[in-house]
């Protein structure tokens, strides 16, 4: 027999939980007619968040001009939008060729590490992280290195630790704010200190913003270009999540800072969009329009919102559990919950969120797919009606019991 045909040994090294064995088991489930609760994922529209109106027409309306490949940096309405929206946040002189649409916020940050990276060359990325980004940095050669961002700190990073773990190696500093998977959301105080840092050890800043208008009761968002004059800051946001359009496809990366020295740099991440012609471009005739109009997330995030109800579910559910603890998240559309060790000390979080799916047909994300070797952790999302997660941390809970006796008789 021959053998099996080779798989590049980096993809081995990549870790995305978020859609994989586990996902792949829900969808066996499915297919032999289980109704399963999707937790897994934060995809507004399968949970009936719609994409606001007046975008949808926006596209419709301009459908005849999206026939032809687009400007491989995006359409002129859509950068001049987003550089509109900086200028709003108090850089007045942002133009429209600091610029970047891509398909998504995640081709966008492969396009920026492949044109930064040589091989060896190191990331700073948070831990937990948003797995795409470690995975980006694998694939194009690099290490990522990850900084600690703990429970006991609300998630936030400590940054004279994270200072410690630059090398003359290191090239970046990815940002994730507000965060996913934990829901913090950082200080002013937080931020200054990291652009600082960046500045210091000449560090690329790689700001993740996707959820910026995603933020709970006292939490404020604070975008990071302002704060990062002394290096080159790159900020990522889209359509996907605030806006609710993930399958649209659209994303924006934001070039500010020191952008003399960073001029050929930004030229390397257009020659790589060029390869691939152009962005989705009927998408990219909503930007002006979502970012121009009435902000209707605010409407969902506020108290009586769909989004804050939900949230209050899961912070009433877990404060009712004996074997749950959580951060309370301030932002984005998750929340990151640990199983006390005092009541299962030798929790596997696979092996639970393997059994939550097989036994209550409940999917979430192990804690440790965010690149962590605490195991007693899960990530959920918001998004089903507060009800919905009501009735899940029930059978979440159901289950935790059922392992803890069951674990007491084997002891």
């Amino acid at each position: 027999m021959k053998p099996n045909f080779q798989t590049a040994s980096r993809v081995r090294e990549v870790r995305y939980e978020i859609r994989g064995a586990l996902a792949r088991r829900a969808r066996e489930l499915e297919q032999q007619g289980h109704d399963i609760l999707h937790l897994n994922i934060g995809n507004p529209g399968a949970f009936g968040l719609r994409t606001p109106e007046t975008m949808r027409r926006a596209v419709v309306r301009n459908l005849k001009y999206s026939e032809a490949y687009g400007p491989q940096t995006g359409i002129f309405p859509a950068r001049e939008a987003v550089a509109m929206q900086f200028q709003g946040r108090g850089l007045t002189d942002t133009r429209f060729d600091q610029v970047m649409i891509g398909n998504g916020v995640s081709e966008l940050v492969d396009l920026v590490l492949r044109s930064l990276l040589e091989p060896g060359d190191e990331v700073l990325v948070p831990a937990p992280d948003y797995p795409l980004w470690t995975a980006a940095v694998v694939l194009n050669g690099g290490r990522a290195v990850h900084y600690p961002c703990r429970a006991e700190n609300a998630f936030m990073p400590d940054v004279s630790e994270l200072e410690k773990l630059i090398t003359a190696k290191t090239r970046a500093l990815v940002v994730i704010n507000p965060n996913n998977p934990t829901g913090a959301v950082y200080s002013e105080e937080t931020l200054r200190a990291l652009a600082d840092l960046a500045a210091r050890h000449d560090l690329i800043l790689f700001s993740d913003e996707i959820y910026d208008s995603i933020c709970f009761d006292e939490a404020r968002f604070i975008p990071m270009a302002p704060l990062a004059s002394d290096t080159l800051c790159v900020s990522f946001g889209g359509l996907s999540k605030v806006y609710r359009a993930c399958g649209w496809r659209v994303g924006w990366a934001v070039f500010t800072g020191q952008l003399e020295r960073a001029e050929d740099y930004r030229l390397a991440v257009e020659k790589l969009a060029a390869l691939r012609l152009s962005a989705n471009v009927p998408g990219q005739w909503a930007v002006q329009t979502a970012l121009g109009g009435y902000q209707s997330i605010a409407d969902l995030v506020t108290t009586g919102g769909r989004l804050h109800a939900s949230r209050q579910a899961v912070i009433d559910a877990v404060e009712a559990s004996d074997f749950l603890d959580l951060v309370t998240p301030m932002g984005a559309m998750y929340a990151f919950p640990s199983i006390r060790r005092d009541r299962l000390p030798e929790l596997d979080d696979h092996r639970f969120a393997a059994e939550l799916l097989e036994r209550k047909h409940i999917l979430v994300v192990p804690g440790s797919s965010f690149n962590i070797e605490d195991r007693h952790y899960f990530r959920i999302t918001l998004l089903p009606e507060a009800e919905q997660l009501e009735e899940a941390f029930e059978a979440i809970d159901e289950l935790l019991t059922e392992m803890a006796e069951s674990q007491e008789s084997t002891t």
